[in-house]
């Protein structure tokens, strides 16, 4: 081989190694500064698998942050929408009607969206957590970032203030994307007990009772057309009023007790790290237990007029939407369901969420 062409093969080589080493600096680049968005959705899909793999005792995710898990999550609308004695006689009603099938419809919207709408949130909370954070600094002289990451310091006003502010930002951003997933699933999880109401009833076939019987049996995308073909476009967003109460005081109080209860276990364990991974387990799975428990009457009147929606056309008026009674033990049929999976699975979750960004937060440059 002439003595250029060795030379030319070597330069071309240190070329093409030298544009790989940028292509992975670029890659780090990226990754470490969505870092929180790749964290978010890669925890999501893990929990998830984790959770359906598990024992179906395991089944869980937030409301506040809109990952849904079956079979327990349709034992819970059911529960909401229908009045039951117990858990055990929904599981056993739902499985003599409707066989093991039951416990799964929906099940595709959840499981297509539950990525989708973890990675904004967190993407959302993320950004308005630093927006509201410098807003404190410049108004009050005080940064509740850099409170909460000293080492043996206590949550404060400042940072419970700027945590709930930038959950509830988020939480009311998300809902203009789970609403129509979330209505999707409660129409496939009730529609057939919905249809067999109106049925015994006596409804008028070409009613009611034709409407409801029309959303049995439906993929998620059919049942989508079906809700446009009988209220049109806006139908798809049925109950969300409720649907944003919900998820704006839901993902305030769930990132805040999140946050909080984080800092006050790391402190009082004498941890420096703000990640411990005791505290972030344990707050996992608290904030997911709180927020359900004090805003649980609000989903359960969502799911009820969301229920109520599909009964109607277009040009029907839908039923005034239940009141909101916190004292009222109906509203909170199911409850015990949700707080179990929603502990598990956000321990899961945000165990994993600080572990990958941990490590991305470690990669050189």
């Amino acid at each position: 081989m002439p003595p250029n062409s060795a030379s030319h093969s070597g330069a071309t080589q240190a070329s093409m190694a030298d544009r790989t080493r940028e292509g992975l600096q670029n890659k780090k680049r990226w990754v470490k500064r969505y870092r929180t968005e790749v964290a978010a959705s890669m925890s999501s899909v893990l929990s998830t698998f984790a959770a359906v793999s598990n024992s179906p005792c395991c089944s869980a995710a937030s409301a506040a942050a809109q990952s849904y898990q079956f079979p327990l999550d349709s034992v819970k609308t059911r529960m909401q929408t229908y009045k039951y004695n117990s858990f055990i006689d929904c599981v056993k009603h739902t499985y003599r009607t409707e066989k093991f099938r039951g416990f799964f419809r929906g099940v595709a919207a959840p499981m297509a969206s539950v990525t989708l709408v973890r990675t904004i949130s967190f993407s959302v909370y993320q950004r308005s957590k630093y927006t509201y954070a410098a807003w404190l600094k410049q108004n009050f002289g005080m940064d509740p970032l850099v409170h909460v990451n000293t080492p043996g310091t206590y949550p404060n006003l400042a940072t419970v203030a700027c945590f709930g502010a930038a959950g509830a930002t988020a939480g009311s951003f998300i809902t203009l994307v789970a609403c129509p997933f979330e209505l999707t699933k409660v129409s496939a999880q009730v529609s057939v007990l919905l249809a067999d109401k109106n049925k015994s009833n006596g409804a008028d076939p070409k009613s009611s009772g034709a409407v409801a019987a029309s959303y049995q049996n439906k993929g998620t995308f059919q049942t989508a057309k079906n809700i446009v073909k009988h209220r049109g476009l806006a139908g798809l967003y049925s109950g969300f009023n409720l649907h944003l109460l919900r998820d704006t005081l839901g993902t305030a109080i769930y990132f805040m007790t999140y946050e909080s209860s984080k800092q006050l276990l790391a402190t009082y364990s004498g941890d420096r790290s703000p990640t411990n991974p005791f505290a972030v387990l344990f707050a996992g799975g608290l904030c997911g237990v709180v927020s359900w428990a004090l805003i649980y009457p609000i989903d359960s009147a969502k799911s009820i007029y969301q229920r109520n929606s599909l009964t109607v056309c277009k040009e029907d008026t839908v039923t005034r939407a239940p009141k909101i009674q916190f004292m009222n033990r109906r509203m909170y049929r199911g409850l015990g369901v949700s707080m179990g999976r929603s502990c598990v699975v956000n321990s899961i979750f945000f165990s994993v969420f600080e572990f990958i960004k941990k490590h991305i937060n470690a990669l050189e440059d």
